[in-house]
């Protein structure tokens, strides 16, 4: 039997909420648990039951939904609705699955439900069998893709988004920051040692003042990283 799925509906205009309420009527593995005309209202939903996807409006009086998002504790999947498109790189960074831009059809809305799930499934697949449970969760290349911390070699930044080298000499890249991963990965022996670039020490080949070295591949040292760098790796 396939898992039911509950959604909560967060947005302060009727229509909006009545659509999204169609849409989810129309999938059979979904159940809408609330349907709230503001964040206030949908966190008296939260605390009564468990919610997995949260469609949730950016822009709505006494509190935004990217406002409402972070003070979330425990996140569900978050998928944002909003009609303004300058939202979306600020919303990435609250770890997202999608952003919906109204208006949007239901093919649309079932691209982002079926991420979520994705996601969600992918969360209780077992981890490594070899002991190893340090993953983490990246949406790149429109998909949801588990990574074991060991397999990343290094991540460079590019603007609004990162590049994740991976072993066999694989590249995805992810909407996402650089600051965001830095906090994120540190306790896995990640450390920044540029403005451009976050390395795993494990796959440090070779290092020298200015620069260091993951097999043939050199990354530059950037000079307000280099005492933490001699630091870390007791140089």
């Amino acid at each position: 039997m396939q898992k039911t799925y509950n959604c909560l509906i967060v947005d302060d205009e009727q229509l909006a909420r009545n659509l999204l309420s169609a849409f989810i009527s129309k999938v059979p593995f979904l159940n809408e648990v609330g349907s709230c005309k503001s964040p206030l209202q949908a966190m008296e939903v939260m605390r009564s039951g468990i919610i997995d996807i949260l469609l949730v409006d950016i822009q709505m009086p006494e509190l935004s939904g990217i406002d409402f998002v972070k003070s979330l504790a425990v996140k569900p999947v978050v998928i944002f609705t909003t009609a303004y498109s300058e939202y979306a790189v600020q919303s990435y960074e609250l770890d997202t699955i999608d952003y919906l831009l109204k208006p949007f059809s239901f093919e649309r809305f079932m691209k982002a439900i079926n991420k979520g799930v994705e996601f969600l499934e992918l969360k209780k697949q077992p981890t490594d069998t070899a002991g190893n449970d340090d993953v983490i969760f990246i949406k790149g290349d429109q998909k949801i893709h588990k990574l074991f911390t060991k397999d990343i070699f290094y991540i460079e930044g590019l603007k609004e988004y990162v590049s994740f080298y991976v072993k066999d000499k694989q590249r995805i890249i992810s909407l996402n920051s650089l600051t965001k991963l830095e906090r994120e990965l540190e306790k896995y022996q990640f450390i920044r040692v540029h403005r451009s670039y976050i390395v795993n020490l494990n796959h440090v080949t070779a290092f020298e003042t200015h620069a260091l070295w993951i097999d043939d591949k050199e990354i530059p040292i950037g000079k307000t990283y280099r005492d933490i760098v001699k630091k870390k790796i007791n140089w």
